[in-house]
């Protein structure tokens, strides 16, 4: 069953990509007392992911701050080795954090996992976007296949 505004989310362990390398982190830890704008990807690296949905939350990371956002992260089913190059080839420093979910623990967690084997992919993350305040998910907005529409960092300034 997929996840709705409301629902405290699941807990999960991700792994934060970070200077020092990689750190495994719990959903209920990281989410706890704060609110985070999270958005998920198909794949790092991947076309619409690296040229319009990541670039989109760097580019308005300020602005997402200014509405009440503590902090924005991105996840993926990828290792955070993968998810480390791309963060530093999208040059998104400090402005998105990112959280690998290697083993789609947290996509399967919340109900939003894709069958990407046609395209060589396996089972993937849905491309969505949250709005997490303290662990309860506030806003939800999951992409129709093939789409990038209500995910995108735009939409989500629209609706706080």
């Amino acid at each position: 069953m997929t996840i709705q505004p409301g629902d405290k989310l699941p807990d999960a362990t991700f792994v934060k990509v970070t200077e020092n390398g990689p750190e495994q982190v719990s959903a209920a830890d990281y989410f706890k007392g704060r609110r985070v704008a999270l958005f998920s990807v198909p794949g790092a690296f991947t076309p619409t992911c690296s040229a319009k949905h990541l670039p989109g939350f760097v580019e308005k990371a300020d602005a997402l701050k200014a509405k009440g956002v503590d902090e924005i992260a991105c996840t993926a089913v990828n290792d955070a080795f993968v998810m480390g190059a791309w963060s530093k080839s999208a040059n998104a420093g400090d402005a998105v954090t990112m959280l690998a979910d290697g083993n789609g623990a947290f996509a399967e967690a919340v109900g939003l996992t894709m069958d990407g084997t046609a395209f060589g992919m396996g089972k993937r993350g849905q491309r969505f976007s949250m709005i997490i305040n303290d662990g309860v998910v506030e806003q939800l907005n999951v992409e129709a296949p093939g789409e990038f529409k209500v995910s995108s960092a735009d939409h989500m300034l629209e609706q706080l």
